[in-house]
C-alpha cells in the first residue's frame, strides 16, 4: 500500500502558494521530448530475487574496457591504477567521511584535501587550487561564471576545440544568468579562430589543451590576446596525465585552469563518479567556487588543518555565495592524491612519456592504411583520423571484431562524420594495436 501523505486539497493549496495551476506547470523548463507520457516500461512489482536476476542479466550486457583492445578517449581515459589506491580509499575514515565541518575531528580528511590542492596547483602551474568540483565540465562552467564576476562582464568565447559536453554544461549554467557565449563550432585546427574579433566586452576566452581532437595548443598567444582586451584566459584539460609532458597552463599565462582528474586514481566506472580540478591565480582566490583547505597552528602551536575559504552556499548566505555546489567528489580526490603520491613527479613524467610513445606508435600503424589520414599534427595520447567511410559505421564494424577502435566524432558533434578520435595509453599493448589495425582494415574494405 502506497503512503501518500497529501490529499488533493493539500496539493491545491501548495500550488496556489507557488503560483501555478498544476503540477505539470512546474516542469515547463524540461523539453517536451525529455518528459515521460505515462509510466516507465517496467514491471509493476517483482520479488527481490527476481529484481536481482533481472539486473544481473542487464549488467551482463556491459563490456568492460579490459575485455579486449580498447582505444576510447574523448574525455575519459583508461589507465592502470595501482591496487593500493582502491585499498586505501576503502578505509572507513575515507569511505564514510563527509564535509569536514568540524575540523577538530576531521584532521585526516582535511590534510588529504590540503595535499590534493597542493598537487593540483603544482600540476597546473597555478598559485592555488580548491578542494575539488563535481567534474571537469561543471568546473568549466563555474570558471566562466567566476570570470564574469571578476571582470563584471557578461560575455565569454569558447574555442572550437573545447569538448562539446563542456560547452553544453557551460551554456546550461549561463542561460539564466544573462551571460552571452560565443561558442565556436567544433572542428580540428580551428582554435586560432577565437583570436579574431576579441573586444573589451569579453570576460574570458576558454581554450582546451589537449583539445577534444587531441591537439596540443600553445596557450601563450591566447593569454596575450585575452589580456590585451582585459579578459581572462580559462585553460581546460580532460587528460591530466598530459601535464606530465607539456608546459603547464600557468606557465603559458592562463588565469584559471580547470579540468577532469579521472585519469589519475579513478577508473572508468561506467561513467563516474569523477572529480573536477579547479585552480587559479592568487589574486582571484576570493571569487573561486567551492572551498579551500588551509594549514595553520592551534593554541598549543601544533600544526592543524581548517577550511580557510568556504564561499559556497552551504556555508554563507546564498546571495553571497560564489557557487551552488552542495558537495564535492571527496573520495575521488583521495584516490587522485594517493595515485599522484605513488607516482611522484618522476613517475608522472615517465607515465606521460609512455602514453605519448604509445600514441605515436599507434598513429604510425593506422596512417599506413590506405585512405586513413592523420588530422592532428601535435598530440599527446589522443589523436584524430579522417576515414574514407562514415566513422560511426567503422566503429560498429570493429566492435563486431571485439575492438573498441576509438570514438566517432559524430557522437559528440554535428558535421564531422568521417572523423575518428583515437586514444592510446600505457594499458595498450602492441598486440592490441595490431588487432586495431586488422579490424580497421577489415572495416574499411
Amino acid at each position: 500500500m502506497r503512503y501518500l501523505p497529501l490529499n488533493e486539497n493539500d496539493r491545491a493549496a501548495m500550488l496556489d502558494v507557488v503560483g501555478v495551476k498544476s503540477v505539470d506547470d512546474l516542469f515547463v523548463d524540461v523539453p517536451e521530448a525529455a518528459r515521460l507520457d505515462g509510466l516507465i516500461d517496467l514491471p509493476t512489482h517483482m520479488t527481490e530475487a527476481e529484481v536481482d536476476a533481472r539486473l544481473t542479466a542487464m549488467a551482463g550486457k556491459n563490456r568492460a574496457a579490459g575485455a579486449g583492445p580498447f582505444f576510447m578517449g574523448g574525455g575519459a581515459y583508461r589507465h592502470h591504477i595501482p591496487a593500493s589506491v582502491d585499498h586505501l580509499i576503502q578505509r572507513s575514515e575515507f569511505l564514510t567521511a563527509y564535509t569536514p565541518y568540524q575540523p577538530e575531528i576531521s584532521q585526516g580528511t582535511l590534510q588529504v584535501l590540503f595535499e590534493f590542492q597542493t598537487q593540483v596547483a603544482m600540476l597546473t602551474g597555478m598559485d592555488v587550487a580548491n578542494a575539488s568540483m563535481y567534474d571537469g565540465s561543471t568546473a568549466c562552467g563555474e570558471a566562466v561564471l567566476m570570470a564574469c564576476r571578476v571582470k563584471r562582464r557578461k560575455k565569454c568565447v569558447l574555442a572550437p576545440g573545447l569538448h562539446p559536453h563542456y560547452a553544453a554544461v557551460t551554456e546550461n549554467l549561463c542561460q539564466y544568468l544573462d551571460i552571452s557565449l560565443d561558442i565556436h563550432a567544433p572542428a580540428p585546427g580551428k582554435d586560432v579562430d577565437v583570436l579574431n574579433g576579441l573586444d573589451k566586452d569579453i570576460a574570458a576566452i576558454v581554450v582546451q589543451s589537449p583539445n577534444v581532437f587531441g591537439e596540443i595548443i600553445d596557450l601563450e598567444p591566447y593569454a596575450v590576446a585575452a589580456h590585451a582586451v582585459g579578459a581572462l584566459l580559462i585553460a581546460v584539460f580532460t587528460e591530466p596525465v598530459a601535464l606530465g609532458a607539456i608546459k603547464s597552463p600557468g606557465e603559458m599565462g592562463a588565469d584559471i585552469v580547470v579540468g577532469e582528474g579521472q585519469s589519475i586514481g579513478v577508473g572508468l566506472n561506467f561513467g563516474g563518479p569523477y572529480v573536477g580540478l579547479f585552480a587559479c591565480r592568487q589574486k582571484l582566490v576570493r571569487q573561486m567556487p567551492g572551498r579551500v583547505c588551509g594549514e595553520t597552528v592551534d593554541a598549543q602551536g601544533k600544526r592543524g588543518y581548517v577550511l580557510t575559504l568556504s564561499t559556497r552556499e552551504q556555508h554563507i548566505r546564498r546571495e553571497k555565495a560564489t557557487s551552488n555546489i552542495c558537495t564535492n567528489s571527496g573520495l575521488c580526490t583521495v584516490a587522485f592524491s594517493i595515485h599522484m603520491t605513488l607516482l611522484g613527479e618522476a613517475g608522472l613524467r615517465t607515465l606521460a612519456a609512455i602514453n605519448h610513445e604509445k600514441a605515436c606508435m599507434l598513429a604510425d600503424k593506422l596512417t599506413a592504411i590506405d585512405g586513413v589520414e592523420l588530422v592532428t599534427d601535435t598530440f599527446f595520447n589522443e589523436f584524430t583520423l579522417r576515414l574514407p567511410k562514415k566513422a560511426s559505421d567503422v566503429v560498429g564494424d570493429m566492435v563486431a571484431q571485439n575492438v573498441i577502435g576509438g570514438l566517432h566524432a559524430s557522437r559528440l558533434m554535428d558535421g564531422q562524420d568521417d572523423l575518428l578520435i583515437v586514444c592510446a595509453t600505457e594499458t595498450n599493448s602492441e598486440a592490441d594495436m595490431d588487432a586495431f589495425v586488422s579490424a580497421l582494415k577489415g572495416a574499411l574494405s
